[in-house]
C-alpha cells in the first residue's frame, strides 16, 4: 500500500488517529503518560484506597489525586457516573478536543463509539452487596444496574457527544482496549463509519480486584514498587494493578482531510484470533498471537522486515511473557531476537482494560517520533524469552514503519494493532 494513496490496495477506507485522550497512573493528560513511558519513570507505589495488609499484593498503579468535581463533573455527577465512566469521559473530552471533531459539524449518524472495559464498575459493586447485605434488598440504590454495568461507558459518551453510529462495548478482558480499537478501525475501514470514538478504561484498584487476583497467583507480592513490574525479567514474579483510560478519535483519512483535521498516525491493520485452549493461561506456543500479528501486518501490506518494535502486553507474568516472546520469534525468525521490544506496564502497571488503548496512544507516539521507549522495572532480561526488551534509555532516532501493538485476554483473547506512521500525501 503506497501512503500516497487515499485508499488501501483493496479499495477499502485507510484510518487515521486524529485525536487521543488518557488518564493514567501517571497523572490526567496524554503528555504526562508519554512523558512517564519515554523517560522511564516508575508511577507504582503502595496502595492507599484501602487497607492492603492483608491481601497478596501491596503495590498498585493508582491514578494520582483523581477528583471528579476538579475534573469538571458536578456532584450529581460524581456520584451517578463510575469511577471507570469518570475516566472513559475525561480521556475522551482530550481526544475529542484534539480532533476538533464535532457530530453536529457532520453526519451524527456515520460517527460510532466503541468503548469497552475489562470489568466494569466494582466499586459499586462492592457498595450494593454490601447494602443488601447489611440493609436489605430495599435500600440499594436504584441506579445500580445502570451506574455498574460495563457498557455505560459507551452509552454515557455517545450520549455526551451526540455520537448516532454503532454504539458498541467490547469485553475481552486485558485486550478489551486493543479490541475495541480494531472494531473501530474495522468500521471505519468497511465504509460503516466516518469516525468513532475508541478505546477502554478500568477501575480495578479494589479489594474484591486485588484478593480474586491474588487468590489466583497472578500479582506480584514483590513490595518494592520500582521492582514489583518487571516484564520480560528472569526474576518476574506477577502483575502490578493499575487503573486509567485511553482514548482514540479514528476516522477515514478521506473524511479527516476533508475537514482539515491534523493526522498524528494511521491503524493501518488489526488481528485477532482466540487460542481456545485455557482459562486464564496462554497457549505456549503463541500461535493464536502469531496469526494476530500476521493478520494485522497483512491488512497493512507490510513484509515482515517493516516491523520497527513490537509494544508487548508484556505482563511480568512467567507465562504471558514467554509465550509472547516465542511468538514473537516464531513471527520473524531470527530477526524477533533484534526487533526492539518494549512493555508500560513497569511504568503504569497492567490497566487491564485501558491497557490496550493506552499502549495505542504510545505505539502512535513512538512511531511518530521515532521513539522506543524503555521498559521500567526490567534489568536482567530471561535468556528463556529470548527478545531484544529496550532497559534502561528510550532508543531515540528508530524511524519505522510500522510497530505493533499486542494485547492478550484470560479466555485466549489476542489483539494486535498495526500502528503506522503517517507520511501524508502526495
Amino acid at each position: 500500500m503506497s501512503t500516497n494513496e487515499m485508499r488501501k490496495s483493496d479499495g477499502t477506507h485507510r484510518v487515521v488517529i486524529t485525536g487521543m485522550g488518557s488518564v493514567s497512573p501517571a497523572g490526567i493528560g496524554v503528555m504526562p503518560l508519554w512523558s512517564a513511558v519515554k523517560e522511564g519513570r516508575c508511577c507504582i507505589g503502595k496502595v492507599t484506597k484501602f487497607d492492603a495488609s492483608g491481601f497478596a499484593g501491596s503495590v498498585a498503579a493508582e491514578i494520582p489525586d483523581f477528583d471528579p468535581v476538579a475534573c469538571g463533573f458536578s456532584k450529581k455527577e460524581a456520584r451517578r457516573f463510575a469511577p471507570f465512566v469518570q475516566y472513559a469521559i475525561v480521556a475522551a473530552d482530550e481526544a475529542m478536543a484534539q480532533s476538533g471533531l464535532c457530530a453536529e459539524e457532520g453526519d451524527a449518524c456515520r460517527m460510532a463509539c466503541v468503548w469497552g472495559s475489562g470489568i466494569g464498575g466494582l466499586e459499586e459493586l462492592e457498595k450494593g452487596c454490601i447494602t443488601l447485605h447489611e440493609k436489605g434488598a430495599k435500600r440499594v440504590n436504584p441506579l445500580f444496574i445502570p451506574t455498574m454495568i460495563e457498557n455505560m461507558a459507551a452509552g454515557n459518551l455517545s450520549i455526551r457527544y451526540g455520537l448516532k453510529g454503532d454504539c458498541l462495548s467490547i469485553v475481552t478482558a486485558c485486550a478489551t482496549g486493543s479490541h475495541c480499537v480494531g472494531e473501530a478501525y474495522r468500521l471505519i475501514r468497511h465504509g460503516y463509519a466516518d469516525a468513532a470514538l475508541a478505546g477502554g478504561s478500568e477501575e480495578s484498584i479494589s479489594p474484591i480486584c486485588l484478593a480474586g487476583f491474588g487468590n489466583l497467583g497472578a500479582l506480584t507480592k514483590a513490595e518494592d514498587p520500582t521492582r514489583a513490574a518487571m516484564p520480560f525479567d528472569v526474576n518476574r514474579s506477577g502483575f502490578v494493578p493499575g487503573e486509567g483510560a485511553g482514548a482514540l478519535v479514528l476516522e477515514s483519512l478521506e473524511h479527516a482531510t476533508a475537514r482539515g483535521a491534523r493526522i498524528l498516525a494511521e491503524v493501518a491493520g488489526f488481528g485477532s484470533t482466540g487460542d481456545a485452549f485455557h482459562m486464564t493461561a496462554p497457549d505456549p506456543s503463541g500461535e493464536g498471537i502469531v496469526r494476530a500479528m500476521r493478520q494485522a501486518l497483512s491488512e497493512g501490506g507490510f513484509a515482515l522486515e517493516d516491523v520497527g518494535h513490537l509494544n508487548a502486553h508484556g505482563t511480568s507474568t512467567h507465562a504471558n511473557d514467554a509465550t509472547e516472546s516465542a511468538a514473537l520469534r516464531v513471527l520473524l525468525g531470527e530477526k524477533g531476537r533484534e526487533v526492539p521490544v518494549t512493555s508500560v506496564k513497569g511504568t503504569v502497571g497492567h490497566t487491564l482494560g485501558a491497557a490496550g488503548a493506552l499502549e495505542a496512544i504510545v505505539c502512535a507516539l513512538s512511531v511518530s517520533e521515532s521513539v522506543v521507549p524503555p521498559t521500567v522495572g526490567t534489568t536482567q532480561v530471561d535468556p528463556e524469552c529470548g527478545v531484544n526488551v529496550v532497559t534502561g534509555r528510550a532508543l531515540e532516532g528508530c524511524e519505522q514503519k510500522v510497530a505493533l501493538s499486542n494485547s492478550l485476554g484470560f479466555g485466549g483473547h489476542n489483539a494486535s494493532l498495526a500502528i503506522a506512521p503517517y507520511r501524508g500525501l502526495s
